[in-house]
């Protein structure tokens, strides 16, 4: 049986499904990776130490990696093909393509967010593999694009990254987990949320860089890394046989 975690009915106060259990609820997982130009970071870093005008430009945008199908994370989850990449077009149809794609610093304690946790806008998302790549744009404050004065979680996610502090991405989702075949899979009633910025990921290699190509080394492998669910049902077939 599931145990559903919340204090309430309402999506908004779902608890948070912890490491190893199962039921439905909040899903957070710190899978993603943010990489931002090295070009303009250097330029800007440059500017800085030698006493120049401190100038961001308009759209201080950087890459990432975002999510994973087909092999657990550091939760002990699987998200199979089918229903991620199901919410992912969901989410670029319904909030990339009507620049509604907003996220926070760090996790809100419910699954809608604030204005005032604003950090970035999600622009692009698209597969690599198993891999979900993309970009962000940061959400900066006038004061912090000409002075360099932190006001907005846009603003310390920029200040953090000019600072050379890795940071990564955590994805944010309502849904169930239950144990199939003696693993952890995230079910069909998953619902996509956010991607949030993290100064802790969980699962390995997953910090924001400063350049699209710092990405390949943690795209995984379509022919590599096969799902593991798959692996199990397979030796259990060969059994029967």
């Amino acid at each position: 049986m599931r145990t559903i975690y919340t204090n309430s009915n309402t999506k908004e106060q779902l608890l948070e499904i912890k490491a190893g259990q199962t039921g439905y609820g909040l899903l957070i997982e710190r899978d993603g990776h943010v990489v931002g130009k090295k070009d303009t970071v250097q330029q800007i870093r440059e500017d800085i130490e030698n006493g120049y005008k401190f100038v961001i430009p308009d759209d201080f945008i950087v890459s990432a990696v975002f999510q994973k199908y087909g092999v657990k994370n550091a939760n002990g989850r699987i998200y199979p093909e089918n229903i991620l990449k199901r919410e992912v077009q969901k989410y670029l149809e319904n909030q990339v393509a009507n620049h509604t794609a907003i996220s926070a610093l760090d996790h809100p304690n419910f699954s809608t967010l604030s204005g005032h946790d604003v950090a970035h806008r999600i622009l692009d998302l698209r597969w690599q593999g198993r891999t979900l790549v993309g970009e962000m744009k940061l959400h900066l404050s006038p004061g912090f694009k000409r002075y360099g004065i932190c006001s907005t979680s846009g603003d310390l996610v920029a200040a953090m990254i000019l600072d050379d502090i890795q940071i990564g991405v955590s994805s944010r989702a309502v849904g169930s987990v239950d144990e199939k075949y003696g693993d952890l899979i995230v079910g069909d009633d998953l619902e996509l949320i956010a991607f949030d910025v993290v100064c802790e990921p969980s699962t390995r290699n997953a910090w924001i860089k400063t350049n699209p190509e710092d990405l390949q080394p943690f795209i995984e492998n379509e022919q590599k890394n096969k799902p593991i669910l798959s692996e199990k049902i397979q030796k259990i077939k060969k059994i029967l046989l």
